[in-house]
């Protein structure tokens, strides 16, 4: 059996070539039903649960499908955003508790959502450690945001900038980390939550000056009595709000005008639920209302038609392989008669010949399988991040 073994090892490493196509062919044939289906069946379980847990999304025309990724996994908005009098309009007809989220900005790669308290009781996210915000510049984060930045409570975290060529006016901010939450196994975890007027400040939208009645440095003014001080814009603005400044932090325009790039609603119940959807099914304006549900629902059933054409050309290319690697096998063995003579003239018997040719083959049939459990695994740890990923 040992000697078996060892010619036919012995052979294979001569024609390394043939066995790695048929490894390959085999793992194709194997992998892509087990390894894409788990992939997609997993990922469409994920979409679909945070979804059904999502009755209703407003947010601006456009792709429902951007503007439900925006606000499930805080993917970066691709369609504009509405004025936040949107929200107050929407608390105001008492059908359900609207939700902001300003998802424009990160912290390096983990998005800063800005939002109020009614997020973290809506989604039943548990605090770690510390508390929520309470005021202006303060964050909690994910458990994985810690982690990748390093963070703590006490500690702090800085917005990157919008882009190279931000005309905005955004700029970075300072934010004291007042809390991180338990894992939930959700985008949850990858976030950095704040007060939706702290994204605003982030914008440049709000923001606080040095004391001007207590600038000594008069080069700095243009103007100045004892009722008012005119700034230069050499008076620099703050990049961190801190007990001692936060009474300086003034909007300059109508808060309901300013940005929010999606509201989540949680309507009262199923009347009021079919009322909000018909007041923005009815309305002309430039926003609209959908449920995640339905949108994610599309989106899975194209996941699942691409899934299974994707099988389709893996198994028909993978029985091909096999075909044409029968058809080389056989050819091999008739090519090999002169060998598996030679053996049998030096005392081989035929069982031993057909172990030789036997285990050949088993060889391949282990690599083969230990490939496709590899690819399988692989795709099931990693698959859905990247997916994630190919998303946003």
């Amino acid at each position: 059996m040992n000697n078996s073994f060892y010619i036919a090892w012995r052979y294979l490493q001569f024609h390394w070539g043939k066995t790695l196509l048929l490894i390959l062919s085999i793992a194709l044939v194997v992998f892509i039903p087990l390894g894409l289906n788990y992939l997609v069946n997993k990922g469409s379980e994920d979409l679909m649960d945070r979804a059904e847990k999502t009755p209703l999304i407003v947010g601006a025309k456009g792709s429902e499908t951007e503007l439900s990724l925006s606000a499930l996994y805080f993917n970066k908005p691709k369609n504009d955003a509405v004025e936040f009098r949107e929200v107050e309009s929407i608390k105001e007809q008492d059908l359900g508790i609207p939700i902001p989220l300003n998802i424009e900005y990160q912290v390096k790669e983990q998005p800063i959502v800005g939002t109020t308290s009614a997020y973290f009781e809506f989604r039943n996210l548990e605090l770690k450690e510390g508390r929520k915000m309470a005021i202006l510049g303060e964050c909690v984060l994910g458990v994985n945001t810690a982690k990748k930045l390093n963070a703590e409570v006490g500690g702090s975290v800085i917005s990157s900038p919008s882009g190279a060529f931000d005309v905005a006016g955004s700029f970075p901010l300072k934010m004291t980390v007042v809390g991180i939450l338990e894992e939930t196994g959700t985008p949850d975890d990858e976030a950095v939550f704040t007060d939706i007027k702290t994204t605003w400040v982030i914008s440049g939208k709000a923001h606080g000056h040095q004391d001007l009645q207590q600038v000594v440095n008069d080069t700095l003014l243009l103007n100045k009595n004892e009722n008012r001080a005119v700034a230069s814009p050499a008076v620099l603005s703050y990049t961190e709000i801190t007990p001692e400044n936060i009474n300086s932090f003034h909007f300059h325009d109508d808060p309901g005008d300013y940005p929010v790039n999606a509201i989540i609603v949680v309507p009262n119940d199923r009347k009021s639920a079919l009322m909000l959807r018909g007041r923005y099914e009815n309305n002309q304006n430039s926003v609209q209302m959908l449920v995640p549900e339905e949108v994610i629902s599309e989106l899975v059933d194209t996941m699942i038609s691409i899934r299974d054409l994707l099988i389709l050309a893996g198994v028909i290319i993978g029985i091909a392989c096999l075909a044409i690697l029968a058809f080389v096998f056989a050819l091999s063995i008739k090519l090999r008669k002169a060998e598996i003579t030679t053996m049998k003239h030096i005392g081989a018997s035929r069982n031993f010949v057909s172990s030789v040719l036997g285990i050949e083959i088993g060889i391949v049939l282990i690599l083969a399988i230990i490939l496709s459990g590899i690819l399988t695994l692989t795709m099931g740890n990693y698959g859905i991040p990247l997916i994630e990923k190919l998303i946003s």
